[in-house]
């Protein structure tokens, strides 16, 4: 395993990171099929692989990815780093989404009691929210790194120029950097490369990618014939808009690097 510094940080994390959003049942078809038992044997030979990097969010499977992932790294978790999201609504209250700072305090607490953990490593803001002043959303980040109940912060989901004006305004009011990011990018969705990627270089803002494979499909599972069979991820859940026939062209490329190096397509 290849680690490396988060951002501008010293935070040390493996380059591969582990997402529990298949974790739990029944909430999300075609996505949520992990259980607990096999939650534990993932994040088992994840740590055996030596990924210290872990990722969820509170709305994945209704809260059931925290808890199982919080079961199964709570002997270790002191040895690795843990993040979660916020922002999405989690509950039918008004209230139970965005950005405020009533909700982000909410659901920062309930993660903590969900992971069963005293801290979280990285508290991610899950989206943006037009609703909510910017400078409520980050003083109440900055509040809750003062508060000692995440490390670190950082956003997930939002265009360059609102990130770029966080950024600036966590400067001048010497409030808790965002150190990461968390965007989708993949060799099908490489959009970040114009703009984005060069802004997080100037900032020392960190990036972690979310969907390297494209919900699977660029694991090499997916064939033009299987592509939409009932029972498979992308019949149920095809949210990441690409070309599929560039897509397959780029599979069968893969496919033949990889076995050169004797390896799968992922």
């Amino acid at each position: 395993m290849q680690y490396t510094r988060l951002g501008g940080t010293g935070l040390i994390v493996s380059r591969l990171s582990f997402g529990a959003m298949t974790f739990g049942t029944g909430d999300w078809p075609g996505v949520d099929k992990v259980d607990e038992n096999n939650a534990k044997v993932l994040v088992e030979r994840a740590l055996d692989g030596g990924v210290n990097f872990f990722d969820t969010a509170d709305v994945y499977s209704g809260g059931q990815s925290e808890i199982m992932l919080g079961k199964a790294l709570h002997a270790r978790r002191h040895e690795v780093v843990i993040s979660t999201k916020a922002g999405f609504r989690a509950g039918k209250a008004l209230i139970q989404s965005g950005l405020s700072r009533q909700h982000l305090i909410a659901q920062c607490e309930a993660s903590l009691k969900r992971l069963d953990t005293d801290y979280l490593d990285i508290f991610l803001v899950h989206k943006t929210d037009e609703f909510t002043p910017l400078e409520e959303t980050l003083e109440t980040l900055n509040d809750l790194v003062r508060q000692g109940k995440t490390r670190y912060v950082g956003f997930s989901n939002w265009p360059g120029w609102m990130a770029a004006k966080a950024v600036q305004m966590q400067r001048e009011r010497g409030w808790a950097r965002f150190i990461t990011s968390q965007m989708y990018y993949s060799l099908v969705g490489r959009d970040l490369e114009q703009d984005f990627i060069p802004f997080l270089n100037d900032a020392g803002v960190g990036l972690m990618v979310w969907s390297p494979l494209v919900g699977g499909f660029l694991s090499g599972k997916y064939t033009r014939d299987n592509l939409k069979d009932s029972d498979n991820r992308l019949s149920r859940f095809d949210v990441i808009p690409f070309d599929k026939e560039l897509g397959f062209k780029v599979v069968d490329k893969l496919r033949e690097i990889a076995e050169g190096h004797h390896a799968t397509v992922a």
